[in-house]
């Protein structure tokens, strides 16, 4: 049992980073990336999403490095998936956590999945019916991620009141849990607030634990602090702040893991993640990327030196 005091970091890079990015990232070092990261303390590791090889080569090998961080003790093994045919393939290589994406901008939708919000509701529901053949023991958690929540570069602002349809939606269809993504990185602290505090009326405290955020605008960490203060307790991170965003050149996209475990360290929280250890993953996944840009304000100060806390 996590305690009340626990912020759980889910490491998103060797998915959402990747997918991102134009260099491919050789099966061995995301083994080496993901071993070294899970060594450090990371609780859960998003290693990739099911989706057909000639649309994202980045992530043909997700299948192999599900098997590979199945192995690690004590790590949740996450994948994204688009459809039931992810989601079938996520099953057979026995991930713990599927997410699905449901875009709020049903524009964004249609380019991403080339679905409407109604034929994703229909995936969504075969997904659970899929699910609830298995085991109990075998079956994985199963999230609605929806995206472009706080905004889309396609329709501009998404109402609330879409947010809150979408969110009951995928809770009524079966899923265990709804996760709010910045896809745009659109999101201010007030919009945090204000959106978190609606979701959670409608479909439950305990039903919108985690939020991925993007640093797009360099207002990634704010929100979280926002976020904080209103009962989210998972946080999704991108080591070096890979991926994100990519109209926005020259800005990190996802939130930079090691900023993140810093920032709620030194507020007291617990994430059982040790930085020097993850400072260390930062250097595998540097090696291996040399001809992309990492962000990240800590590893670039260096840790301060004592006690960080504040007192």
């Amino acid at each position: 049992m996590k305690n009340k005091n626990f912020i759980e970091i889910s490491e998103v890079g060797p998915r959402d980073g990747l997918q991102s990015i134009k260099t491919i990232m050789p099966l061995k070092a995301k083994k080496k990336w993901i071993s070294a990261a899970a060594d450090a303390g990371v609780p859960e590791i998003e290693v990739g999403s099911f989706v057909p090889a000639q649309l994202l080569p980045q992530l043909a090998d997700t299948a192999e490095l599900v098997a590979h961080a199945l192995t690690i003790p004590n790590l949740t093994v996450a994948v994204l998936v688009p459809n039931l045919k992810g989601a079938e393939n996520a099953i057979k290589a026995g991930a713990h956590k599927i997410t699905i994406p449901l875009s709020a901008s049903e524009t964004h939708s249609l380019k991403n999945v080339n679905r409407t919000h109604a034929q994703m509701i229909e995936e969504v529901k075969n997904i659970v019916a899929l699910i609830k053949t298995m085991p109990s023991d075998k079956k994985p958690k199963f999230e609605g991620g929806i995206s472009t929540a706080f905004g889309c570069t396609l329709e501009g602002k998404v109402s609330k009141s879409k947010i809150i349809e979408i969110a009951y939606a995928l809770m009524d269809a079966g899923c265990n849990e709804v996760g709010l993504s910045d896809t745009t990185g659109y999101a201010t602290p007030n919009h945090i607030i204000k959106l978190v505090k609606a979701v959670k009326s409608e479909i439950g405290e305990q039903n919108l634990t985690g939020l991925h955020l993007h640093n797009t605008r360099g207002l990634g960490l704010a929100n979280v602090v926002a976020a904080l203060d209103h009962g989210i307790t998972t946080f999704d991170a991108s080591l070096g702040g890979i991926g994100g965003c990519p109209f926005a050149p020259g800005a990190s996209g996802n939130i930079v893991t090691e900023d993140l475990v810093f920032m709620v360290n030194s507020m007291g929280y617990e994430t059982g993640i040790d930085i020097e250890k993850l400072l260390h993953v930062r250097e595998i996944v540097k090696k291996a990327l040399s001809e992309e840009t990492l962000y990240g304000f800590l590893p670039e100060a260096g840790m301060p030196k004592g006690e960080y806390y504040g007192e």
